[in-house]
Protein backbone atom coordinates (compact mmCIF):
# COMPACT_ATOMS: atom_id res chain seq x y z
CA UNK A 1 0.00 0.00 0.00
CA UNK A 2 3.03 2.43 0.54
CA UNK A 3 4.25 1.59 -2.68
CA UNK A 4 1.30 2.21 -4.16
CA UNK A 5 0.53 5.77 -2.63
CA UNK A 6 4.66 6.71 -3.48
CA UNK A 7 3.50 5.64 -7.11
CA UNK A 8 0.26 7.54 -6.77
CA UNK A 9 2.43 10.90 -5.82
CA UNK A 10 4.96 10.84 -7.95
CA UNK A 11 2.90 10.23 -11.24
CA UNK A 12 0.73 13.15 -10.24
CA UNK A 13 3.38 15.70 -9.59
CA UNK A 14 5.56 14.36 -12.49
CA UNK A 15 4.58 17.39 -15.23
CA UNK A 16 5.00 19.49 -12.38
CA UNK A 17 8.47 18.52 -11.35
CA UNK A 18 9.98 18.41 -14.52
CA UNK A 19 8.54 21.89 -15.09
CA UNK A 20 9.83 23.32 -11.66
CA UNK A 21 13.31 25.15 -11.86
CA UNK A 22 16.35 24.20 -10.58
CA UNK A 23 16.51 26.47 -6.56
CA UNK A 24 20.50 26.20 -7.25
CA UNK A 25 21.84 25.69 -10.59
CA UNK A 26 25.30 26.36 -9.69
CA UNK A 27 25.29 23.29 -7.14
CA UNK A 28 23.52 21.16 -9.32
CA UNK A 29 26.26 22.00 -12.76
CA UNK A 30 29.21 21.50 -9.67
CA UNK A 31 27.58 17.66 -8.76
CA UNK A 32 27.24 16.77 -12.26
CA UNK A 33 30.63 17.46 -12.57
CA UNK A 34 31.69 15.45 -9.63
CA UNK A 35 30.23 12.64 -11.22
CA UNK A 36 31.65 12.82 -14.52
CA UNK A 37 34.77 13.05 -12.99
CA UNK A 38 34.26 9.24 -12.08
CA UNK A 39 32.99 8.40 -15.23
CA UNK A 40 35.01 6.31 -17.89
CA UNK A 41 33.74 5.34 -21.49
CA UNK A 42 33.77 1.63 -20.95
CA UNK A 43 31.65 1.89 -17.92
CA UNK A 44 28.00 0.24 -17.02
CA UNK A 45 26.16 2.40 -14.48
CA UNK A 46 23.01 1.97 -13.03
CA UNK A 47 20.44 4.99 -11.48
CA UNK A 48 17.70 4.82 -9.22
CA UNK A 49 14.92 6.66 -8.94
CA UNK A 50 15.98 8.92 -11.78
CA UNK A 51 13.10 10.47 -12.08
CA UNK A 52 12.60 12.72 -15.63
CA UNK A 53 15.91 11.76 -16.45
CA UNK A 54 17.67 15.25 -16.45
CA UNK A 55 20.77 14.24 -14.72
CA UNK A 56 21.00 10.88 -16.63
CA UNK A 57 21.07 12.42 -19.93
CA UNK A 58 23.39 15.30 -18.93
CA UNK A 59 25.76 11.92 -17.80
CA UNK A 60 24.77 9.07 -19.82
CA UNK A 61 26.91 10.40 -23.18
CA UNK A 62 30.33 9.89 -20.96
CA UNK A 63 29.56 6.12 -20.45
CA UNK A 64 29.22 3.08 -22.22
CA UNK A 65 25.50 1.90 -21.33
CA UNK A 66 23.57 4.22 -18.77
CA UNK A 67 20.35 2.07 -17.28
CA UNK A 68 17.74 5.15 -15.95
CA UNK A 69 15.28 3.32 -13.20
CA UNK A 70 11.68 4.87 -12.11
CA UNK A 71 8.92 3.48 -10.34
CA UNK A 72 6.34 6.08 -11.88
CA UNK A 73 5.34 5.59 -15.15
CA UNK A 74 4.63 9.59 -15.68
CA UNK A 75 8.28 10.75 -14.75
CA UNK A 76 9.68 7.95 -17.38
CA UNK A 77 6.92 9.42 -20.43
CA UNK A 78 8.35 13.25 -19.68
CA UNK A 79 12.14 11.26 -19.48
CA UNK A 80 11.76 9.54 -22.84
CA UNK A 81 10.27 12.74 -24.68
CA UNK A 82 13.20 14.94 -23.32
CA UNK A 83 16.06 16.06 -26.00
CA UNK A 84 19.01 13.50 -25.59
CA UNK A 85 16.84 10.61 -24.08
CA UNK A 86 18.16 7.83 -26.68
CA UNK A 87 21.78 7.99 -25.31
CA UNK A 88 19.59 6.53 -21.96
CA UNK A 89 18.23 2.80 -21.26
CA UNK A 90 14.77 3.74 -19.03
CA UNK A 91 13.43 0.85 -16.95
CA UNK A 92 9.91 1.16 -15.16
CA UNK A 93 10.80 -0.71 -11.95
CA UNK A 94 11.17 -0.26 -8.47
CA UNK A 95 14.35 0.76 -7.25
CA UNK A 96 14.19 -2.44 -4.97
CA UNK A 97 14.00 -4.63 -7.87
CA UNK A 98 16.15 -2.73 -10.13
CA UNK A 99 19.15 -4.60 -10.24
CA UNK A 100 18.32 -7.20 -13.26
CA UNK A 101 21.08 -6.63 -15.89
CA UNK A 102 24.49 -6.50 -13.95
CA UNK A 103 27.17 -6.36 -12.53
CA UNK A 104 27.77 -2.80 -13.41
CA UNK A 105 30.92 -0.33 -12.58
CA UNK A 106 28.97 2.39 -10.63
CA UNK A 107 25.17 2.81 -8.90
CA UNK A 108 23.85 6.11 -8.83
CA UNK A 109 21.00 7.02 -6.20
CA UNK A 110 20.23 10.95 -6.38
CA UNK A 111 17.60 11.72 -3.65
CA UNK A 112 16.04 8.28 -3.32
CA UNK A 113 17.53 6.74 -0.76
CA UNK A 114 15.06 8.27 1.90
CA UNK A 115 12.62 7.22 -0.07
CA UNK A 116 12.86 3.43 -0.31
CA UNK A 117 10.78 0.55 2.35
CA UNK A 118 14.10 -1.73 3.24
CA UNK A 119 17.34 0.70 3.06
CA UNK A 120 19.75 -2.05 3.82
CA UNK A 121 18.40 -4.34 1.92
CA UNK A 122 18.48 -2.10 -0.93
CA UNK A 123 21.91 -1.22 -0.48
CA UNK A 124 22.85 -4.82 0.15
CA UNK A 125 21.43 -5.29 -3.57
CA UNK A 126 23.39 -3.06 -4.51
CA UNK A 127 26.56 -4.05 -3.73
CA UNK A 128 26.10 -7.45 -5.17
CA UNK A 129 25.04 -5.62 -8.40
CA UNK A 130 28.68 -4.19 -8.44
CA UNK A 131 31.66 -5.17 -9.92
CA UNK A 132 34.55 -5.38 -7.30
CA UNK A 133 35.74 -2.13 -6.77
CA UNK A 134 32.69 -0.60 -7.66
CA UNK A 135 30.86 2.82 -7.01
CA UNK A 136 28.04 4.06 -5.25
CA UNK A 137 27.01 7.52 -5.86
CA UNK A 138 24.68 8.88 -3.33
CA UNK A 139 23.02 12.37 -2.41
CA UNK A 140 20.08 11.80 0.45
CA UNK A 141 18.01 13.85 2.02
CA UNK A 142 19.02 13.47 5.89
CA UNK A 143 15.61 14.71 7.32
CA UNK A 144 16.09 14.52 11.38
CA UNK A 145 18.90 16.18 10.66
CA UNK A 146 17.35 19.74 9.64
CA UNK A 147 15.33 21.98 12.37
CA UNK A 148 12.64 20.84 13.68
CA UNK A 149 10.34 23.91 12.02
CA UNK A 150 11.37 22.56 8.58
CA UNK A 151 10.25 18.96 9.57
CA UNK A 152 7.27 20.08 10.89
CA UNK A 153 6.48 21.89 7.26
CA UNK A 154 7.18 18.92 5.72
CA UNK A 155 5.17 16.74 8.09
CA UNK A 156 2.29 19.19 7.37
CA UNK A 157 2.61 19.14 3.35
CA UNK A 158 2.23 15.00 3.57
CA UNK A 159 -0.05 15.40 5.36
CA UNK A 160 -2.14 17.22 2.79
CA UNK A 161 -0.43 15.45 -0.08
CA UNK A 162 2.00 17.80 -1.43
CA UNK A 163 5.07 15.64 -0.32
CA UNK A 164 6.06 12.39 -0.17
CA UNK A 165 6.43 9.81 2.31
CA UNK A 166 10.41 9.70 3.79
CA UNK A 167 12.11 8.21 5.84
CA UNK A 168 13.48 10.11 8.91
CA UNK A 169 17.09 9.64 8.35
CA UNK A 170 20.48 11.12 9.80
CA UNK A 171 23.63 11.62 8.73
CA UNK A 172 25.09 9.46 10.98
CA UNK A 173 22.40 6.40 10.25
CA UNK A 174 23.15 6.96 6.69
CA UNK A 175 26.62 6.37 6.70
CA UNK A 176 26.28 3.52 8.88
CA UNK A 177 23.99 1.85 6.66
CA UNK A 178 25.99 2.24 3.59
CA UNK A 179 29.13 0.87 5.33
CA UNK A 180 27.34 -1.76 6.71
CA UNK A 181 25.84 -2.95 3.42
CA UNK A 182 29.88 -3.79 2.80
CA UNK A 183 31.57 -0.16 1.36
CA UNK A 184 33.84 2.46 2.68
CA UNK A 185 32.67 5.80 1.94
CA UNK A 186 35.75 7.35 -0.14
CA UNK A 187 34.34 10.90 -0.64
CA UNK A 188 31.58 13.22 1.40
CA UNK A 189 30.46 16.57 -0.32
CA UNK A 190 27.77 19.52 0.31
CA UNK A 191 26.55 20.85 -3.20
CA UNK A 192 24.32 23.49 -2.13
CA UNK A 193 23.20 24.81 1.07
CA UNK A 194 22.06 22.18 3.01
CA UNK A 195 24.55 19.61 4.44
CA UNK A 196 21.44 17.69 5.65
CA UNK A 197 21.76 16.58 1.54
CA UNK A 198 24.77 15.16 1.76
CA UNK A 199 26.92 13.41 -2.02
CA UNK A 200 29.00 10.38 -1.12
CA UNK A 201 31.00 8.45 -2.90
CA UNK A 202 31.12 4.68 -1.40
CA UNK A 203 33.89 1.89 -2.53
CA UNK A 204 32.40 -1.55 -2.52
CA UNK A 205 34.67 -3.89 -0.93
CA UNK A 206 35.05 -7.33 -0.21
CA UNK A 207 32.32 -6.97 2.90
Amino acid sequence: MARARQQRFWNRIAARYAARPLKNPAAYEAMLQAVAARLTPEQRVLELGCGTGGTAIRLAPGVAEWVATDFAAGMLDIARAKPGAAAVRFVLTDAQAAFDGGPYDIICAFNVLHLVDDLQGLLRAAHDALQPGGLLITKTWCFADLPWQMRWLFTLLRWVGLFPVARMLDGVGLRQAIQAAGFAIVEERVFGEYPQNPYLVAWKTGA
